[in-house]
Parts: structure tokens; sequence; C-alpha cells
């Protein structure tokens, strides 16, 4: 007798316990009210004049041998890295950024009009350099002076800025001033109130380093080049996500 109540007790806790359970079990189903948010993006722009460029300059030799080519090729930029030190361009701004020796083919025609097996018939060296320099003034008459040191083939030139970081946070300033404005815009003609700020974010590339001279370089050039930095322009683009106050 005394095992039948304790059973019939057992069950109905646990029909109580069920009981108790299943509103709170009903209400985690239930979903989630979504807040009211609105999102926008700004775009801020700055532009600052270039203070520093990257030019490449390459030295290009052959002759019959490997050695002989290396060794016209070593002399001349031997004699170009000389010079720029000369004109006060640091270590730091003087890399090799090439270097390749490669032969020579001649391939002739044979009597049955099919061609022949190419034969080795000379070596090109190629030394590139690329340089870095700090005063844009000095530009035109570097260019001139390598090139009557032996230089005979020109990258490009590129115009950057050694620390940007003013012009940047410019940018960002007028992108999230743009983005707030369009946010106070929105929310008074929807007739809503702006909320709080629930997420920034931010999309920043830096300006692709425009080439402004390239060529085969002449050893008749006589008069410094003539060179145009422009400016160069850095963008900011913000975006911003508000609550929408209730």
């Amino acid at each position: 007798m005394m095992n039948h109540l304790k059973t019939q007790r057992l069950a109905l806790a646990a029909t109580l316990s069920c009981a108790l359970f299943l509103p709170l079990a009903a209400l985690a189903a239930e979903p989630e009210i979504r807040e009211a948010t609105i999102i926008v993006s700004g775009e801020g722009e700055a532009a600052i004049a270039p203070d520093m460029a990257v030019l490449g300059l390459s030295v290009v030799r052959e002759a019959e041998t490997a050695e002989a080519a290396l060794k016209a090729n070593s002399q001349a930029m031997a004699e170009v890295i000389a010079d720029l030190k000369a004109k006060s361009i640091a270590d730091r701004d003087i890399q090799t950024s090439a270097f390749s020796v490669d032969p020579l083919y001649r391939q002739d025609k044979a009597d049955d009009d099919t061609y022949e097996a190419p034969v080795i018939v000379g070596y090109r060296v190629t030394n590139g350099l690329t340089l870095r320099v700090r005063d844009l003034s000095q530009l035109g008459a570097l260019i001139d002076a390598a090139v009557k040191l032996g230089v005979n083939q020109g990258g490009g030139i590129s115009f950057t800025n050694d620390n940007p970081d003013a012009a940047i946070a410019e940018a960002r300033k007028k992108a999230v001033a743009e983005a707030m404005d369009k946010a106070r815009v929105l929310t008074e003609a929807a007739g809503v109130k702006l909320g709080r700020v629930i997420e920034i974010s931010e999309n920043f590339a830096r300006p692709m380093p425009q080439p402004m001279y390239r060529a085969a370089m002449a050893k008749e050039m006589a008069d410094a080049a003539p060179i145009a930095a422009g400016e160069n322009e850095y963008t900011v683009t913000v975006n911003i996500t508000y609550a929408i106050a209730q």
C-alpha cells in the first residue's frame, strides 16, 4: 500500500513539473523581435601632393659570352650606383629589383625550307634597380645622369607619399560626416528618430601608382627630363549602422 501511494505521488510530481516547464519552452520558441536599423554610407576624399617618387631603372648589356656581358653590366651599374650615392641617395632607397642572364639564340633556315636547331650566339645580362627619390626636384636630373652613365632601359615612375596618415584621417572625417548627414535626412523624412550607433566599418585602398614615365632610354638625352608629379587622392568609405529609436 505504501509503495502504491509513493508511486502515485511521484507520478503527480512529474506531471506538475512538465506543466511548469511547458510555458517556458513555448516562450523560448517564440521568434525574437528584430531591432529596427538604418544603414548609411559616406565617402571622403583628401588630395595631397606627393613627396616621394619610386623609379625603375635597368642596365642591359649583351656580349658573346656570359662573362663578358656580366662584366660590362656590372661596371655600368657600379657607376650608376656610385653616382646616385654621390647625389645623396641613401642606401635604403636603392634596391636591386631584377637580375637575369639570358642566352641569345639564332635559328637559321635550311635549304629545304625547314629550320635548323637554334644555336646560342651571345648572352644578355639585365640588372634592375628600384630607386626611391625623396627630393622630387632631383628626379629629372637623376634620370638624365643615370642614362648617360649606362642605364638603357627605363621602368616607370610612380609618385607616392611617405606618410599619408594626415590625409587619410581627413578623408575618414569627411566620410563619417557624410554618412551621419545621410542618416539624419533619411530619419527626418521617414518621421522616426535616430538611435544609437550599432556598427561602424570602413573601406580604404591606397591610390594606385600612376606611371608617368616609361620608355627605352637614349644616351642622347641632353637635358633633364621634365616630370609632373600632380596629386595623390586618398579615398575612404565608411558604413554606419544606426538603431531607430522606438
